[in-house]
């Protein structure tokens, strides 16, 4: 990746508070992203999505910055894509929400085509996260680099804006925190499940004396039914 490209690539970071959520229209041909949750603290599956070229011209590559705030990404398995996730030092160690010591954290992802995506074909990666525990607005700059030429999706939106730019940086809003959007979530949602077990099994102990009940009746027609015979061949 040139200077250039990687100069771009981090202007934004800086601004991305000021960057709005932009939604891109049916028409839109810009690099969108969408979130699968937006809560802060809230693991999240992100879609990249594109859909054309650079000026017809075939992509042959996604660089992805991931913006401060987030140190650990998993890009799902792309099969028409070599993927490579490049790291950069943290300027102190912190720790992730496993208690772990990171000294660096994953900068961007890169997406290089096997065979380049031909314009007007489309296309989209997953990219696996825990969002900031802050709320705000969270941009992720990408370049398109084709076989021909490159876009840059990293401009700003300034807030209040009633247009967007003409290469918006694909983002969204994260949102306030929720209980569910942490680990210890699966342990409350294990402890709601619970009660419904247990009506299951006593709803299991139920059904078992209701057949034995059952059971005793129609012994008891069958036992009736034989005396009645019994009765009538003596008289």
């Amino acid at each position: 990746m040139s200077r250039r490209t990687l100069a771009r690539l981090g202007a934004p970071a800086a601004a991305a508070a000021a960057v709005t959520f932009l939604v891109a229209a049916p028409a839109s041909a810009h690099v969108t992203v969408t979130p699968t949750e937006t809560a802060a603290g809230a693991y999240t599956v992100l879609t990249f999505s594109n859909g054309h070229g650079c000026e017809g011209s075939p992509t042959k590559q996604i660089t992805i910055q991931v913006p401060e705030g987030i140190n650990t990404v998993t890009p799902t398995r792309q099969p028409f894509y070599d993927v490579k996730v490049t790291k950069e030092k943290l300027a102190e160690p912190i720790k992730d929400a496993h208690g772990n010591e990171l000294t660096e954290r994953d900068a961007t992802i890169v997406y290089t085509a096997k065979t380049p995506l031909p314009d007007g074909q489309r296309d989209a990666f997953e990219v696996s996260l825990q969002l900031p525990e802050e709320e705000g607005t969270l941009a992720f700059p990408v370049i398109q680099t084709c076989e021909k030429g490159e876009t840059a999706w990293i401009e700003e939106t300034p807030e209040g804006a009633t247009e967007e730019p003409e290469n918006p940086a694909p983002a969204f809003d994260v949102t306030e925190a929720t209980d569910d959007g942490h680990g210890h979530s699966s342990d409350e949602a294990a402890e709601k499940a619970e009660p419904v077990a247990a009506d299951v099994e006593e709803g299991g102990d139920s059904n078992l004396w209701a057949g034995i009940g059952a059971g005793a009746g129609i012994l008891g027609l069958i036992a009736g039914v034989t005396a009645l015979a019994l009765g009538r061949r003596k008289a």
